[in-house]
C-alpha cells in the first residue's frame, strides 16, 4: 500500500480496526493492498473518512514504479543528485531479497547485513560490545553500498555486474 500518514481520530481508527478483521480478505487476495483501497473508499464514503492520495508521480515520495518504469528519467536524476526525496518506497518489487539488494545497489540501506530478518532481542543478546543498544549494533552512518545487477539502476556504476533481467542493458 505504501507510504502513508494518518491522523489519529474516531474515523481512521474504525477504517484500521476494519483491515484488522479482514485477515481472512488479506488471506485470500494475497495482499493487503486490495483491501485496504477498498476499505479507504467505503470509510470516505460512509464515515466521511478523508483521503488524500499522492501522484506517484510526485518526486518527494518516490517508490518502485518510479525505480523499475522511470529509470531513464526520475532515476538517471537521482543517481546525479537532482532529485532528493524523503523515503523512498521500493514498492512494485517481486520479493524481499529483491528489495534488499536493489536499495543496497541504490546506497540506500544503512543496516548491517547481522541484523538483517532477525528479532530485536536475539540481535541485542548476541552482541556485547553494543552494550544494549540496537543502534550501534546495526545502523551504519554511510549506506552500505553493493553491486547485484548491471541492469537495474544504481548509485554507482555495476557495469561488470551480472544482468538481472535476460538481455538487461547496463543503467550505465
Amino acid at each position: 500500500s505504501g507510504f502513508y500518514y494518518i491522523r489519529s481520530n474516531q474515523r481512521s481508527r474504525l477504517l484500521f480496526r476494519t483491515m484488522m478483521y479482514s485477515g481472512d480478505l488479506i488471506f485470500a487476495c494475497r495482499s493487503h493492498q486490495q483491501i485496504l483501497i477498498t476499505l479507504l473508499a467505503e470509510a470516505n464514503s460512509l464515515s466521511g473518512l478523508r483521503v488524500k492520495v499522492l501522484s506517484r508521480d510526485e518526486d518527494d515520495f518516490p517508490g518502485g514504479y518510479h525505480y523499475h518504469m522511470k529509470r531513464d528519467s526520475y532515476m538517471k536524476d537521482f543517481v546525479k543528485g537532482k532529485k532528493d526525496p524523503y523515503i523512498f518506497h521500493m514498492s512494485w518489487t517481486l520479493n524481499k531479497d529483491d528489495k534488499l539488494k536493489f536499495l543496497k545497489q541504490m546506497g540506500m540501506w544503512y543496516v548491517s547485513d547481522e541484523c538483517v530478518h532477525k528479532k530485536a532481542t536475539d540481535i541485542l543478546l548476541g552482541t556485547s560490545a553494543a552494550g544494549g543498544d540496537i543502534v550501534s549494533a546495526c545502523c551504519s552512518a554511510e549506506p552500505l553500498f553493493t553491486c547485484y545487477y548491471k541492469d537495474k539502476p544504481s548509485i554507482k556504476s555495476c557495469a561488470q555486474s551480472p544482468p538481472k533481467d535476460k538481455y538487461g542493458v547496463s543503467f550505465w
